[in-house]
């Protein structure tokens, strides 16, 4: 069957960024070739990537990897089969019979089954076979089997990959925290610089006193935030795990939110002691409870309701309000980076993919639903116990 240019030119792209054919064969696909050849009950078995001029075997057991030219490969004659080929005697089978793999110009291959490669984006990149110089054939177990483990190559190219990407992302969002801690911090020493000397001179009497302690104290929280979630994007993912009060965290928020909260009903429930890194997860309560304060109808002071609950083994955390809600087709998005909803209401749009981050590296999970009064529900799920 001829392969279209374009099929052609998608299938190198696809192989490019897999970049094993320029990396020395990895344990894991030796491993599961050897996996193949001991279910079919055959010496042989390999993982073939066709480009457009050559076949690259990338991981082999039973013989020695190689290259050839596409025009002699067995696989690139049967590669758009969508179900497995069984070739019980290739010198018998009129598509192979002339094949060097066959004649002994190259092998002399006569049982040999294969089966496609697919990414997940439907491009099909290769082939996992297994062969013998005997003939033989396969069980029906056997060929499904063969099925398997041609999806789990790729799904083990697939990992490898995204791994490669988290990585160079890791490294962008820790340059661009460093840079963004940089710029904060400097403007946040003066302005905490500026309200000790303030606080020398009131010597903590009155009102303003107080103001002024609750500032500095806003300040040094804010510091800390800055210094752990830096830590955080530098080293991928680490938590400083402990126990953490969320019902405690809870209120620090609330005092910290005091004057875009001003005017709000705020309805607590009990909230949990979890397991986590405290700063970070007070980033996620402060986050979604300031969004809920800022999302509100017009000439409505906002009313928020924050509570918990255990689902199927974790505890869920659902901050609510009485807003305008989020279109259910537009939930997900907001958890992209620099995605906004609102135009007119102030925010980075960076947020919520923060708090993303932040509780899948809990090992949980975070999202948006529809809440009483037609307003936004936001709920995040941590395990009981980790």
């Amino acid at each position: 069957m001829a392969i279209a240019p374009v099929q052609d030119e998608r299938r190198v792209a696809e192989i490019g960024r897999y970049r094993v054919l320029v990396e020395p064969p990895r344990p894991d696909l030796l491993a599961l070739v050897e996996i193949a050849a001991q279910v079919a009950l055959v010496p042989m078995a390999t993982i073939n990537l066709l480009t457009d001029t050559e076949q690259h075997q990338i991981a082999t057991h039973g013989f020695d990897a190689s290259v050839c030219r596409r025009e002699d490969s067995m696989c690139a004659t049967v590669l758009e089969e969508e179900a497995p080929v069984i070739v019980p005697d290739a010198s018998k089978d009129p598509r192979f019979a002339d094949n060097p793999f066959v004649t002994g110009a190259i092998g002399r291959v006569r049982f040999y089954a294969t089966h496609q490669l697919r990414t997940p984006d439907g491009v099909v990149i290769g082939t996992l076979c297994v062969f013998d110089e005997q003939p033989r054939t396969l069980a029906d177990e056997q060929e499904s089997a063969l099925v398997g483990l041609a999806d789990r190559v790729v799904d083990l190219l697939e990992l490898e990959l995204r791994t490669r990407e988290l990585q160079r992302s890791n490294e962008q969002l820790a340059a661009f925290a460093g840079q963004v801690s940089h710029d904060l911090r400097n403007p946040l020493t003066a302005v905490t610089m500026a309200l000790r000397m303030l606080d020398d001179e009131l010597d903590g009497d009155g009102d303003m006193g107080f103001l002024v302690q609750r500032a500095i104290g806003g300040a040094d929280r804010m510091q800390s935030l800055i210094d752990d979630l830096l830590k955080f994007a530098r080293v991928g993912g680490e938590l400083q795990r402990g126990p953490v009060d969320l019902g405690g965290v809870l209120r620090d928020v609330v005092e910290d939110l005091a004057v875009p909260l001003t005017g709000a009903t705020i309805v607590t429930g009990d909230l949990p002691t979890v397991t986590g890194d405290a700063v970070q997860l007070r980033a996620v309560l402060q986050n979604l409870v300031a969004n809920a304060a800022k999302f509100t109808r017009a000439g409505r002071p906002p009313h928020i309701e924050v509570d918990s609950t255990v689902v199927n083994g974790r505890w869920r955390i659902e901050i609510c309000d009485r807003g305008p809600g989020i279109p259910e087709d537009q939930r997900e998005r907001v958890f992209q980076p620099l995605a906004r909803i609102d135009e007119d209401v102030e925010g980075s749009g960076i947020g919520l993919s923060t708090c993303r981050r932040i509780i899948e590296a809990h090992g949980g999970r975070i999202g948006l639903g529809e809440a009483a009064y037609g307003g936004t529900c936001a709920w995040f799920e941590l395990p009981e116990q980790s």
